[in-house]
């Protein structure tokens, strides 16, 4: 029986741009800790600090020499070193950061000023170019001389990758920085740089802040800072005020759950400095970022009349991180710069807000509509934003190999939104009774495909999936209180107790594959055994396993439409040569029964990339078939029951192997 498939969707230009800009910033996040040490030492010590100290601060003489200092090294050596090596290591972990440190010395010398950029360049170009030198003699070099080979290939390329910097890369960074500079110099000379609000709070919102902050604000506002002592680059982005207007407009204004959890989201918004807590705010009435543009504006102006910035940047972007990095006399324009952003961002969105219609529950999918449209392109996660699980599996049931031991909440830098959300989520699961299970936050540029369950926001999701293919998905689209967090504890409690306890009493006891002639309620039958496949490709292989849940009576054709529609929005490779296609959420509809059919093919069929020997096909209804799906996992996470998989020769084999594992 033919199915027509989905199109696979194209990735959006948007998530290209985000990608680039998680790595830009991916550089610069894990060091904002030396950042902030390098802005407070030179706020306390320097001349014009609060605590002058020559020996610290870099002025004077001592014992008739100049004082070196702390701020100078720091800013011209250490944090361009610590950048490069991040961004190599990124690329081809310690070994890649090395040599980018090594490359990046190179350009910090020919250039003679701090280069953040050049070592944005460096770093990771000298992690990739070794890992690509590596590959030529990888297996090749003889046992005993791995060291000395490693060793000398890193130092020689380092060495020329050094002299490259000094050489080449050097004089053209630096005429960059000197035109970035002169750029920013004309905004704020002719009074245009609020402008650039126009740009900045729209990307906000599609999850580029981190990119736009750390990937470029970042090394050409240190840069600034070192010449005039502050930059106003710092504030362009940080800036708290335009979100907690919102946030304020909408505990006044707003309706149902977004008023009620607005004043949770302020506090942490504005004194924590999670600013991507009142991006969903937005995006459930888009023209709110009218109001974000206002209060970006306004906040800058003030920065740019008042000659007002920070020393270091603030990160994360809590008010008081921003007065910890306030220049001595700029603490009269910072706060004006945040009041006055915060109350015209109030003021745009309470007028929106009282002059359109209501959208925070009711009209939840005008929303997402509305979304969709200035996203320019249909969401794929927009079922999760109207209540159609994003996550769900067959059935409705979440498709889970047994317990969920380790859940991760991941968001663009796994130091904002997915940190308060996992907060969220840890608390929820500890009350339900579970303590055991791991709630972890992460950058979704570090997720590794060894989590239960993965949560993001709903604008991230696209970029989490292909990362962590074998994981739950779940899209939330307000960290506070989310109906998905209930569901999540729900999954939890179903898959950890009697129903999906994997190698538990309730499981040993359940029929898991029921022997030739069993009752009507059994959910792996002979019948539904195939030893030799006759697909070729994936969605052949889809085909054949729909039918044969359909011959069973199990489901009917639908179902097998939704299991393309599935495999389209996540792939259903599992490892180990294992797929398990099945339904969407919405397909629950199409099913009659609770049933598994087990194909295996010999030579393998490409999916997405993998090869695939064994396709499970799903269809569940209540809990009735995660017994099989637990059994399924416990053969194929072990590489012996697989090879006794591979070589059986009767369907009574393949039964009586997924039959042994509870017992």
């Amino acid at each position: 029986m033919a199915t027509e498939t989905v199109a696979k969707p194209r990735t959006s230009a948007r998530v290209h741009v985000q990608k680039f800009g998680t790595f830009l910033s991916g550089m610069i996040m894990p060091n904002i800790g030396a950042f902030i040490a390098w802005g407070l030492i030179t706020a306390l010590f320097i001349e014009k600090g609060w605590l002058p100290v020559p020996q610290l601060g870099g002025f004077g003489e001592t014992g008739g020499k100049p004082n070196t200092g702390l701020v100078g090294p720091m800013i011209t050596y250490l944090l361009p070193l610590l950048i490069a090596y991040t961004g190599g290591r990124m690329v081809y972990d310690v070994r890649g950061g090395v040599v980018g440190a090594i490359g990046t010395m190179g350009v910090i010398v020919g250039a003679g000023i701090p280069m953040f950029i050049g070592a944005m360049i460096m770093g990771p170009l000298g992690g990739w170019t070794m890992k690509k030198i590596d590959s030529i003699w990888d297996g090749k070099i003889r046992p005993g001389f791995e060291m000395l080979v490693n060793n000398f290939s890193a130092g020689i390329w380092g060495a020329l990758l050094a002299m490259l910097g000094f050489y080449g890369i050097a004089p053209l960074v630096s005429a960059f920085s000197t035109g970035a500079g002169n750029v920013v110099q004309f905004l704020v000379d002719n009074g245009l740089l609020p402008l650039t609000s126009i740009f900045i709070e729209p990307a906000k919102v599609l999850f580029l802040n981190n990119a736009i902050n750390h990937g470029v604000l970042t090394p050409l506002g240190v840069q600034q800072s070192l010449e005039q002592g502050k930059s106003i680059l710092f504030l362009l982005e940080a800036n708290p005020g335009p979100g907690l207007g919102i946030l304020l407009a909408y505990m006044f204004f707003g309706r149902g759950a977004a008023k009620a959890s607005a004043p949770g989201a302020a506090i942490i918004h504005f004194l924590g400095g999670i600013h991507e807590i009142y991006f969903p705010y937005v995006l459930m009435r888009p023209l709110l970022i009218l109001a974000a543009i206002a209060g970006g504006m306004t906040g800058i102006a003030t920065l740019a009349i008042t000659g007002s910035g920070l020393v270091a940047p603030a990160a994360p972007g809590s008010i008081f991180a921003v007065l910890a990095q306030t220049s001595r006399d700029s603490y009269l324009g910072v706060i004006l710069a945040v009041l006055l952003a915060t109350t015209a961002s109030f003021l745009v969105a309470s007028i929106i807000m009282k002059t359109t219609k209501h959208s925070d529950e009711v009209d939840l999918s005008d929303a997402t509509s509305k979304m969709e449209q200035m996203k320019g392109k249909k969401s794929s996660v927009a079922s999760t934003l109207t209540g159609a699980g994003a996550a769900a599996g067959a059935g409705g049931v979440a498709v889970l190999a047994g317990p969920v031991r380790n859940i991760v909440f991941a968001c663009d830098a796994g130091m904002g939104s997915s940190a308060m959300g996992a907060s969220v989520l840890r608390n929820k699961i500890k009350a339900a009774g579970f303590p055991d299970v791991k709630v972890t936050n992460a950058a979704i540029a570090n997720l590794r495909d060894d989590y239960d369950v993965v949560i993001t926001h709903q604008d991230l999701t696209e970029r989490a999936k292909p990362a962590t293919s074998s994981a739950v998905h779940y899209s939330v689209d307000n960290f506070m209180s989310s109906p998905r967090y209930d569901e999540i504890v729900e999954l939890v409690r179903e898959s950890n107790t009697e129903g999906g306890q994997a190698g538990g009493a309730e499981a040993a006891e359940a029929p898991v594959a029921a022997a030739p002639g069993a009752g009507t309620h059994e959910i792996l039958a002979r019948e539904s055994v195939v030893l030799e496949g006759s697909a070729t490709t994936r969605d052949a292989a889809i085909d054949e396993a729909g039918r044969l849940l359909l011959d069973r009576g199990a489901v009917d054709e639908g179902y097998i439409a939704a299991m393309h529609e599935r495999e389209q929005s996540v792939s259903t490779y599992m490892g180990s040569f294992l797929a398990i296609p099945h339904g969407t959420n919405a397909a629950k509809d199409h099913i009659r029964k609770s049933a598994v059919s087990v194909i295996r093919y010999p030579e393998g069929i490409d999916w997405n990339g993998k090869q695939v020997k064994f396709v499970v096909g799903v269809a569940g209804v209540n809990n009735e078939h995660l017994h099989i799906l637990s059994s399924i996992a416990k053969v194929f996470t072990n590489k012996e029951q697989v090879a006794r998989l591979e070589a059986a020769t009767s369907v009574d084999e393949v039964l009586e192997l997924f039959g042994k594992v509870n017992a």
